[in-house]
């Protein structure tokens, strides 16, 4: 009994943050999707991408249940799962992305908790595993990797929230000012000559 609700659980959980991950790609443009945003070049749909071809390896041959999608060999990993080429579309992309929740989903249904699994590239002993560690560490990646997406798409335009009923209009004078009153709190903490070129 508590298997099943553990499984259910965490499930749902990694199912609802699947969408808000794809979220944060509704309403930009293709370059705005795919271009880095920071000095190690994330991009937002290298994220999803990124997120499809793990959750692929850790539901698929983990399992010995290789997903139906051509993948990299984990021993060649190189960083092209982290962002686009020029010839991949978004809706290559996501679809994949998709595609990957439905041979995941498989898994997760079929399986028990302690279904045993092995990871390769983990080191031993850790490599011999099971559903349940495997549910909690996509899941993990899954969260981590959406917060990476939430702070890419705020500085980007400025939308914030997990889900589309959770979105709010912007009010760029209340965020600055919610920003001024931040900024006052930390400014103590600043070194002295921070402190002067504040004033």
């Amino acid at each position: 009994m508590i298997d099943e609700f553990a499984k259910e659980s965490l499930h749902g959980r990694l199912r609802r943050d699947r969408e808000a991950l794809l979220w944060k790609l509704d309403g930009l443009s293709e370059y705005d999707a795919r271009r880095p945003l920071t000095a190690t070049g994330t991009n937002l749909l290298g994220l999803v991408k990124h997120v499809a071809t793990v959750e692929a390896r850790y539901f698929g041959e983990v399992f010995d249940r290789p997903s139906p999608e051509p993948l990299p060999r984990w021993q060649d990993s190189d960083g092209s799962d982290l962002w686009a080429t020029e010839d991949e579309t978004r809706d290559q992309i996501t679809g994949f992305y998709r595609r990957t929740w439905e041979h995941s989903d498989a898994t997760v249904n079929e399986l028990p908790l302690d279904a045993p699994g092995h990871v390769p590239w983990w080191p031993e002993p850790y490599s011999n595993t099971n559903l349940f560690a495997i549910l909690v560490h996509v899941l993990g990646e899954t969260n981590r990797h959406t917060g990476h997406a939430d702070i890419l798409r705020e500085g980007l335009d400025g939308r914030t929230g997990m889900r589309p009923e959770h979105e709010q209009p912007i009010d760029e004078e209340a965020r600055t000012a919610y920003r001024a009153k931040i900024e006052q709190a930390a400014r103590p903490a600043a070194p002295v000559k921070a402190r002067i070129a504040h004033r």
